[in-house]
């Protein structure tokens, strides 16, 4: 349950999503038939350990509707407090996100990300704003605003995504948008500048890409990033937002060079990936156990990563000096905690 109400929403975020938020992707069971609670825990207990403030827990998988909340709840009573607990409110209808957005809330959950399901296929801004509308009233928790060109809003609706002036009724009309992971027109910087420059004071404002988020932050006051695969990264991404909340630029940009070969390897690989539209968990699983987090299986039908995209990864953190695992590849299919 949330500890704050609907109109505290953005005041307690202001307060509360300072660093960087990673994500958490369920890890099953070697015969795919249950959640694997053990690695569940462990990854969350370690992105508690490398500094994040808070966790997705990724439902864009292959997991039932209860398995997701009992998901949520494992990472929730591994990390209490310690780790603030936002929900993937990626589920395939409205009708859906809202019965799901009120089981999240009561699971433990604090934070909500808004995304829109692919059968989705609004044809004006009130569309948009009619669904946006309909999953913030659903719930008291707070609620990330998230325009992204994966909806496939652009250029239908508008080149940004979401629109500025459609923001702004939203804002306008849910006090409980506290955020706004600003990737809009994405890859253009202009809409995180067009968002903190209209929205900065009333709501926070998060720059998920790393390779945008530490340059922006030594001109722009940037407080989050949420929500991203930065545990390809290990403890790095919180440690860097610490110094540039500290205004230690010259540090923060070593390490923006330091990290640079493996960034420009998951810049080389993402087409491949990804594809443009969708999102490879399988692919931000194996970033994550490089650095220690469980791997492990996902259940069909989920992409697949190759020796070679895996020699790469490996290859970009090595040459920026992040240590990464050298066990055998075939480990991570089976998981740092096998059930």
């Amino acid at each position: 349950m949330a500890i704050y109400t609907r109109d505290e929403a953005r005041t307690w975020a202001r307060e509360k999503l300072v660093g960087a938020v990673n994500c958490t992707i369920p890890t099953f069971t070697g015969d795919l038939e249950r959640l694997n609670e053990t690695a569940v825990r462990h990854d969350a207990r370690l992105a508690v350990e490398h500094g994040f403030v808070g966790s997705l827990g990724v439902s864009e998988v292959t997991i039932t509707f209860p398995e997701y909340f009992d998901f949520l709840r494992m990472i929730k009573a591994e990390t209490g407090d310690e780790l603030l607990l936002v929900h993937h409110a990626s589920f395939g209808t409205l009708e859906l996100n809202i019965k799901a957005v009120r089981e999240a809330e009561k699971a433990g959950a604090e934070v909500v990300l808004l995304s829109y399901p692919p059968n989705f296929y609004p044809e004006t801004e009130q569309d948009i704003f009619d669904y946006t509308k309909a999953v913030c009233d659903a719930t008291n928790l707070a609620v990330i605003l998230f325009p992204m060109y994966l909806w496939g809003f652009s250029p239908r609706i508008h080149a940004s995504d979401i629109p500025a002036g459609l923001i702004r009724r939203l804002l306008d009309t849910c006090p409980n948008i506290a955020a706004i992971k600003a990737e809009g027109g994405f890859p253009s910087i202009q809409g995180i500048i067009e968002c903190h420059r209209h929205f900065g004071e009333e709501v926070v404002i998060s720059m998920p890409i790393e390779s945008e988020l530490i340059p922006l932050s030594q001109l722009m006051p940037i407080q989050l990033s949420a929500t991203s695969n930065h545990e390809y990264y290990g403890p790095l991404i919180p440690h860097v937002m610490e110094l540039l909340r500290k205004g230690e630029h010259d540090r923060a940009t070593e390490i923006y060079w330091q990290m640079h070969p493996a960034r420009q390897v998951a810049k080389a690989l993402s087409p491949a990936l990804h594809g443009g539209y969708f999102i490879n968990r399988q692919a931000w699983k194996f970033q994550g156990w490089l650095q220690g987090y469980n791997g492990g299986p996902l259940r069909q039908p989920t992409q697949r990563i190759h020796d070679q995209q895996m020699n790469a990864f490996r290859k970009g953190l090595a040459d920026s000096g992040l240590n990464p695992s050298t066990d055998p590849f075939r480990e991570f299919f089976v998981g740092r905690n096998p059930a």
